[in-house]
């Protein structure tokens, strides 16, 4: 497995992309994007469980049942989400002008949308945008498209690498926008990844949705659960390896371990973008008696403002970890937890057996002050392990979200 240094999407054989200025946002900045594959290609996808689903989301639902996803066209700006009847209807013409401009069935094109809610798309300029879109696509747009769909983002987050399968080249890369209204259960993101490896749909599915579980469902910014939440790959089979149609087929593993880095990266660059962030937390649980209650504890301790505000604030409170752990609803003994930070080459153990011990305290402040701080959680009561991501919660935090309608 190799990274591809400064590889978008466009480096997938087949993939074309663009991302255009079609004056969603006020700001004048990019705000379409579309992805095309040139063959016809599978796909799967994992949606928000929100139970306000924006009008993208339930207009994917349908179309990703299709035998063929060759396209997505991806409009920021304006969320169409809560925008009833019509709303739905203004989704389906997007599929419907993206699918005429490339020669395609309107149930071959995936829709999103992100931004403000309650608001109705200007038709008019999403109309024209399409029609640019469709124009400008090229073999070199895949940073333009990733810049395209960032709403509060800092930075453009894309990742890409090849895999050897079967003695083929098999690329898979991915982009995705994040930043607030992140939270597990599709944290407001959306990740959209593409590859040219041959693998049957419906394994491609449940492998897809088994790593969002250990990827994007364990990132956790503020909270807050979107109505746009959506993750998805489009895979065309050009790459020409023996095509995967099971768990035993020849380069399973490999592509399995593949999709599943580019979507961990992914959704740690989320995290660490998170609204207002200074640090990538990284909250580790071993030990659990189950993948669920690791899972659990790591997405209670890495939710907890009061937590995420401790590290912002360089303060080595581990009550606040303990707490979070007592609260989680997982199945564990608390009078077995060991508690331990680590920032860089420093870790400093905090609390063993549900308890308090004597530690240095600015050893333990310090590990607070790197960029990447790591929270390793011992629950010594079983063979389990998981990894949540988040980040600080700072002051910028409530000012971005403050003045985000503005």
């Amino acid at each position: 497995m190799k990274i591809i240094q400064n590889g978008t999407i466009t480096n997938v054989k087949g993939i074309k992309a663009t991302g255009i200025t079609a004056g969603l946002k006020k700001s004048g900045k990019k705000d379409m994007a579309l992805i095309y594959s040139e063959v016809p290609a599978v796909s799967a996808a994992v949606f928000t469980k929100n139970l306000a689903k924006a009008a993208p989301i339930i207009t994917d639902i349908e179309h990703i049942k299709n035998s063929n996803t060759q396209a997505i066209i991806i409009n920021s700006g304006n969320a169409n989400s809560c925008t009833g009847e019509k709303g739905l209807e203004n989704a389906g013409k997007m599929a419907e002008m993206a699918a005429e401009k490339l020669g395609l069935e309107k149930e071959e094109v995936l829709v999103q949308s992100t931004g403000i809610i309650g608001v109705q798309l200007d038709m008019e300029k999403i109309g024209k945008g399409i029609e640019a879109a469709a124009e400008s696509l090229n073999e070199n747009g895949g940073f333009d498209a990733a810049g395209a769909i960032m709403t509060t983002d800092t930075f453009v987050k894309q990742i890409c690498l090849e895999v050897e399968i079967g003695g083929k080249t098999v690329t898979v890369a991915g982009m995705a926008k994040g930043s607030g209204m992140i939270h597990p259960d599709m944290a407001t993101m959306l990740s959209f990844t593409v590859t040219d490896a041959d693998i049957e749909k419906g394994l491609l599915q449940k492998m897809f949705s088994e790593i969002a579980d250990s990827t994007f469902n364990m990132i956790s910014v503020d909270g807050d659960t979107s109505t746009n939440d959506m993750a998805c790959v489009l895979a065309n089979g050009l790459a020409g390896n023996g095509k995967i149609t099971d768990e035993h087929s020849e380069g399973y593993k490999e592509f399995k371990n593949a999709l599943y880095k580019i979507n961990e990266e992914l959704a740690k660059l989320i995290a660490k973008d998170g609204e207002g962030a200074t640090k990538l937390i990284e909250v580790t649980v071993n030990g659990a008696r189950s993948l669920e209650d690791a899972r659990k504890t790591a997405k209670t301790v890495i939710t907890s403002s009061l937590f995420k505000a401790a590290v912002f604030g360089g303060d080595p409170n581990w009550g606040r970890i303990l707490c979070a752990v007592g609260y989680s609803g997982a199945d564990l003994m608390i009078d077995k937890v060991s508690i331990y930070l680590k920032g860089g080459d420093k870790k400093v153990q905090v609390a063993k057996n549900g308890m308090g011990i004597s530690f240095e305290e600015k050893a333990a402040a310090d590990t607070l002050k790197n960029e990447k701080v790591e929270i390793i959680i011992e629950l010594n009561d079983g063979e389990h392990d998981a990894t949540a991501w988040g980040c600080d919660l700072s002051y910028d935090y409530v000012r971005i979200n403050a003045e985000y309608h503005t």
